[in-house]
């Protein structure tokens, strides 16, 4: 049988053998037929629904008198170099409802083009100009590519990609759009590759709602606002297990969908396309706001990409947002290279972030930033600068070239570097004000200070090198802590400068070529300084100022052109195993002076002093026992260990006088007596040079909340440090949150950052149980015990830790670990208060804030403590203060009833103003 061959229509009005109107050759075309129309102007409207290819011979114009010019709701319809033309800027010219329609070279003019339901349409060479509102809409379940399109002259978005639509551009242009160039929001997903974005107005690229999005190797540029704008919960993984939606193989990040093949692959397509927003190879420039910004709950990966000459940020993570940055430049931004702020998480790895007008870091809130390998320098501002909670981890990064501070450190916020430099910085090399830090095996350099330390937190540097041309080496400030490992501090006038009250510890290390002395003390300090080489100095090796202080082990001042050893008046120093050799005088000491040697070598110094000194007085007349530490002085100038006695006497007299004011807890009082009296025999026996007796301080307080458990944890480290067995006894509150990490390799090092600012004092874990949460036995938690069970062996005699919570969950937390229950031997409970207490304690809250009870008042309030139930939600003393508060606010509304004038009010009797009476008492409902 002979197959029949369809027969090819024509279009051409007026000519012979021609259809008139291209509507009549669709009607009359069977399938698969060619349609080709003459050029002309033809006001019609097609409607499409069977495969047919329709060819445009010249300029063709197909102008539609309203609605769609071109509607195609089935089949494979293609039109080939037709200009399409709407009357309405803000309707569809071409809406395709159906099918998998087809438009090659075609120009759409006055109108958008609209892909719904699931249409999977193919735009290749065509343009669409003059749109209002957005120039292409993509909706539904729909899958779209277009190739070479041209974007220009709309009042409105360019690409609009929404519900669960997906889109493939390659080699677009969009142009001078007055809205965004491309947005994808909702569910929908979009693939951009070789596309340029010119000239948009709120962003060139928005992902929004929890769309994804890939774009690789293209321009974005001259946005008014931002360049990538990534908001909503877009490019976050679905995924339970937590993966970030860039944690794929090589094969599914490189994949990126193509137009569906038929309206079945349309409409699942969704199954196949990668999640997450990624952005490679592209480069963001010339931008009004930021480069980058990723906000709310949003993720986004940026890959080998180049963000410049942005007037906001180059690269803002606000909100909860996360983003990853591989090898991206980061530069010649007039604002920070790369901010994060609130809960934001930024990971950068060997990334460059120079040439800012501001900082090359900002981190604030409760960022978390990791870096590795990333250079930040040239930058007008500090380079690297943290402020609020925030967290930072650097690693193998190079920092500096900046006329400010290589990294400054303020607020609560913690830095934690290894492998870093820290060069060119005409300030500070580090700076920690009120923060944390913690570096290793880094470098820093600094032309005033290299490290400035001025925090009640305790900062380490561990086997560092640190290069000073400038005043100081490593400035420790006023009542600041730190720790020194295996620094070695070159050049500088001053090598360590150890301002007033200041309490550090030096483990090993060097200070070389100081300018001036190599190590000065100031009145208070009380450093603990163990293997530390002072090698030529042109002063002193050691300056101890007037009131100074010190215990000075295994040291060695070398070469040193002042006396190696100098002592102020008052000043009080202890030298133990140290050597001095290669200067004139070892010692050179005020009259009122206290130096104490034991055990030093003195070689090729005339008329050596050091061998002629007495050991300390703790020492005289016995033998020290192996393994017994000493406690360091925390003030004044008694001896080592040792505080001023009438001094220790009364602040001992005050904490036990505060003590006796709580209200109830009986028997926590009698413990807490009794925990003393054998922490004063510890002290006594420690003293005499005798083994301690096997005591543990760390406690367990078992009790509900508000009981005063947080109280009593301050006052007990106030009575360990006034008989000298803490140097500060501060207290460190932490819960779940400060200890337990989100991801693996995190919980470590938040623990250890906490527990350092602890040291000296109390680490106070409110609700512990909840490290070890009941049937998980994967959680976090459990690393953070184990990383506390280490601490307290390395640091027994430097800290105190407290865990408190509900009685019972105790119990669980101790028999999760035997390391925990072995260090946790004595618990003390914390009874509920009851009724006649709870009133005494709103009586003291009364009497502080200088309000009365009227007589009925003091049992009305035991009534109402009687009735109030006593549920989860009873939080005791919380309760009681709850009650107060409410109290003085129904008081002042019942005052501010009686519509008395502010004149009335000020020459009101005392008694309206202070007296509380049972009216006053809240509705048990409140609390």
């Amino acid at each position: 049988m002979r197959e029949v061959k369809s027969v090819a229509q024509r279009v051409a009005p007026g000519s012979w053998g021609a259809h008139r109107s291209i509507g009549a050759a669709v009607r009359d075309a069977k399938p698969g037929g060619v349609i080709t129309v003459q050029a002309g102007t033809y006001t019609e409207s097609l409607v499409l629904e069977k495969d047919i290819v329709l060819v445009a011979k010249g300029t063709v114009r197909l102008v539609a008198p309203r609605g769609p010019a071109v509607t195609v709701h089935a089949g494979r319809a293609e039109l080939r170099g037709f200009t399409l033309v709407s009357p309405a800027p803000r309707e569809a010219a071409v809406l395709l409802r159906g099918g998998e329609p087809v438009l090659r070279d075609c120009e759409i003019t006055g109108g958008r083009v609209e892909v719904a339901a699931a249409a999977a349409p193919l735009l290749s060479g065509c343009s669409v100009r003059q749109a209002e509102g957005m120039a292409v809409r993509l909706t539904g379940t729909s899958g779209t590519t277009l190739e070479a399109l041209t974007v220009g002259g709309c009042s409105g978005d360019g690409v609009v990609v929404e519900d669960e639509a997906a889109l493939e551009l390659t080699d677009a242009l969009v142009d001078g759009v007055a809205g965004r160039g491309i947005v994808v929001t909702a569910g929908a997903y979009a693939a951009l590759t070789r596309c340029e974005i010119r000239g948009s107005g709120a962003a060139a690229v928005l992902v929004d709602g929890h769309a994804s999005a890939a774009l690789r190797e293209c321009r974005l540029y001259e946005a008014s606002g931002q360049g990538v704008w990534v908001r909503g919960t877009a490019g976050r993984s679905p995924s339970p297990q937590g993966r970030w939606p860039w944690d794929v193989g090589p094969s599914d990040e490189d994949r990126i969908p193509v137009a569906a093949s038929s309206s079945a692959d349309a409409a699942g397509r969704s199954a196949d396309r990668t999640q997450g927003v990624r952005l490679r190879d592209c480069e963001i420039f010339r931008t009004g706001r930021s480069g980058v910004l990723a906000e709310d709950a949003s993720a986004i990966v940026l890959d080998r990409c180049h963000v410049h000459r942005t007037t906001g940020a180059a690269v803002l993570v606000t909100g909860e947002a996360v983003a990853e940055l591989v090898s991206v430049r980061a530069v010649d931004c007039v604002d920070t290279a790369l901010v994060v702020s609130a809960a934001g998480n930024a990971t950068a790895r060997d990334s460059t972030f120079a040439r800012t007008g501001a900082n090359g870091l900002y981190a604030t809130g409760e960022a978390e930033v990791s870096l590795t390998g990333c250079t930040v320098r040239e930058t007008a501002y500090t380079a690297v600068h943290l402020g609020g909670s925030a967290r930072v981890n650097a690693r193998d990064c190079a920092i500096g070239g900046t006329p400010e501070y290589g990294a400054r450190v303020t607020e609560r916020a913690e830095l934690l570097a290894e492998r870093c430099e820290v060069t060119e910085v005409e300030l500070t090399g580090l700076c920690v004000e009120g923060g944390d830090a913690a570096l290793r095996d880094c470098r820093i350099e600094g032309d005033r200070d290299s490290v400035r330390l001025i925090t009640t937190h305790r900062p380490l540097l561990a086997d560092c090198v640190v290069t000073s041309i400038g005043e100081t080496g490593v400035r420790v400030g006023r009542d600041t802590g730190a720790l020194l490992e295996n620094v070695t501090i070159t050049g500088a006038t001053t090598g360590l400068l150890l301002e007033e009250d200041s309490t550090v510890l030096v483990e090993g290390g060097a200070v070389r070529e100081s300018r001036g002395s190599g190590v000065i003390v100031y009145a208070g300090a009380r450093p603990t300084v163990h293997g530390l080489t002072v090698e030529s100095a042109a002063k002193n090796a050691l300056y101890v100022g007037d009131g100074g202080e010190g215990r000075y082990e295994d040291c060695h001042f070398t070469k040193s052109r002042f006396p190696a050893v100098y002592a102020g008046a008052r000043s009080r120093i202890v030298l133990r195993r140290c050597a001095v050799d290669g200067t004139e005088t070892d010692l050179l000491r005020d009259e009122e002076a206290e130096v104490y040697a034991q055990d030093c070598h003195v070689e090729d110094v005339a008329d050596p002093v050091l061998p002629t000194l007495p050991p300390p007085p703790a020492e005289q007349g016995s033998t020290p026992v192996p393994g017994v530490r000493r406690a360091v002085a925390t003030s004044g100038t008694a001896g080592e260990g040792e505080q001023d006695p009438e001094a220790a006497a009364a602040k001992l007299e005050e904490l036990r006088a505060e003590l006796d004011r709580l209200v109830g807890l009986e028997g926590v009082k009698r413990d807490v007596v009794t925990l003393t009296k054998l922490m004063q025999m510890v002290k006594v026996r420690q003293d005499a040079g005798l083994a301690p007796p096997p005591l543990s301080r760390h406690l367990v307080f078992a009790g509900n909340p508000g009981t005063g458990k947080t109280t009593v944890a301050r006052l007990y480290g106030g009575f360990l440090a006034a008989l000298g067995l803490l140097s500060r006894g501060h207290l460190v509150e932490a819960d779940r949150g400060d200890l337990v990490g989100e991801y693996v390799g995190h919980t470590a090092p938040k623990t250890t950052a906490v527990f350092r600012r602890a040291l000296g004092g109390v680490l106070f874990i409110d609700e512990a149980y909840s490290l070890v949460p009941q049937g998980q036995f994967t959680d976090f938690g459990s690393e953070a015990v184990s990383t506390l069970v280490k601490l307290m062996e390395d640091h027994r005699d430097e800290v105190v830790v407290i865990v408190a919570g509900y009685p019972n969950e105790m119990n669980r937390l101790l028999e999760s670990n035997a390391g925990l229950a072995s260090r946790f031997t004595r618990t003390l409970h914390f009874d509920d208060y009851s009724s006649s207490e709870l009133v005494r304690i709103v009586e003291h809250q009364a009497d502080s804030h200088q309000y009365t009870f009227a007589p009925q008042t003091t049992a009305a309030l035991h009534d109402y403590f009687e009735m109030l139930p006593r549920g989860e939600q009873f939080g005791n003393g919380r309760s009681a203060r709850q009650v107060f508060q409410r109290m003085t606010e129904r008081h002042a509304q019942r005052v501010a009833e009686l519509g008395l004038s502010a004149v009335d009010l000020a020459s009101a009797d005392e008694e309206l103003l202070t007296t509380l009476l049972p009216v006053d008492l809240p509705p048990e409902e409140v609390l």
